[in-house]
């Protein structure tokens, strides 16, 4: 137990210090990091499918589509190139459709329906990160530069994290309420709204050091990011509880599979894109 202990707490500190040291360092850094762990993400899932049985799908086409994704939002979200950098993607999701009449599989209908869902459930909200990341700021009448914001990113796990650590502490404490109890029992309602207010109460300091959002958005978001990823939360929970799997996989010791660390932020990330789209009334 102890030594189970002392392997998650090392993992966990790693992780934490990899994802904020990669976000804040530069843009290079965050591109490279976030690929990475989309295509690792995407092949978690493609693994787990395929050691299961529901299917048979290919996890290095399906991770060289998260790649792609992740590229093409990054070029299109700097400005680096239009739309058809999107096309290589695109080539990747039509092989993956077509590739299924030739390959005479069983079945086909899930090798598709599996592809897809790794392409969004988690390539998508990863490759959305850049639509965060990058501000356009107007420097004359006819220009506008790309400059690269990462409190945004980094905020979106922050809240994450201290609504998950909120709502353990909260929930270990006074939880009695089950939140979801036939997909997640050990969740609380107390233990939520616990996380949420220590999440609340990051915002506030995000809101201070990054003035570029009032309290009130910033407070909003957080809210947004922990109503989501508590979703996100529940959605692995229940894709899990389907596979019979109690984690998606052994890739961070003590932790489980990357799956099991980003599940939250796989709703997360769009429902921000989506609250700030909102808030700047879609400009």
């Amino acid at each position: 137990m102890k030594s189970n202990f002392i392997t998650r707490a090392i993992t966990g500190l790693l992780f934490v210090v990899v994802l904020v040291g990669c976000m804040v360092y530069d843009r290079i850094s965050f591109s490279v990091l976030f690929a990475i762990i989309s295509a690792l993400s995407v092949y978690e899932f493609a693994h787990l499918i395929n050691t299961t049985g529901k299917a048979q799908i290919n996890p290095f086409i399906n991770m060289l589509g998260a790649v792609c994704l992740f590229i093409a939002f990054s070029g299109f979200c700097t400005n680096m190139m239009g739309p058809v950098i999107f096309i290589p993607y695109l080539i990747i999701l039509m092989y993956l459709l077509i590739s299924e009449l030739y390959l005479k599989k069983e079945q086909p209908i899930e090798a598709w329906a599996y592809s897809m869902l790794a392409q969004v459930y988690i390539a998508l909200p990863f490759a959305l990160l850049n639509v965060l990341a990058y501000q356009y700021q107007p420097v004359t009448s006819e220009t506008i530069a790309v400059i690269y914001n990462y409190p945004l990113p980094l905020a979106v796990f922050v809240f994450i994290w201290l609504s998950d650590t909120g709502a353990y502490c909260v929930g270990s404490l006074i939880g009695k309420h089950r939140l979801f109890e036939r997909i997640s029992p050990k969740k609380s309602w107390e233990g939520s709204i616990g996380g949420a207010v220590f999440a609340i109460a990051s915002a506030f300091v995000f809101a201070h050091f990054y003035p570029f959002m009032t309290n009130i958005q910033w407070a909003g978001l957080a809210v947004v990011v922990v109503i989501f990823g508590t979703w996100g939360d529940l959605t692995e929970s229940l894709l899990k509880r389907q596979l019979g799997v109690k984690d998606s996989g052994k890739m961070l010791p003590g932790h489980g599979g990357m799956l099991d660390r980003f599940d939250s932020s796989l709703m997360a990330i769009p429902a921000a894109v989506v609250y700030l789209y909102v808030l700047n009334g879609f400009n």
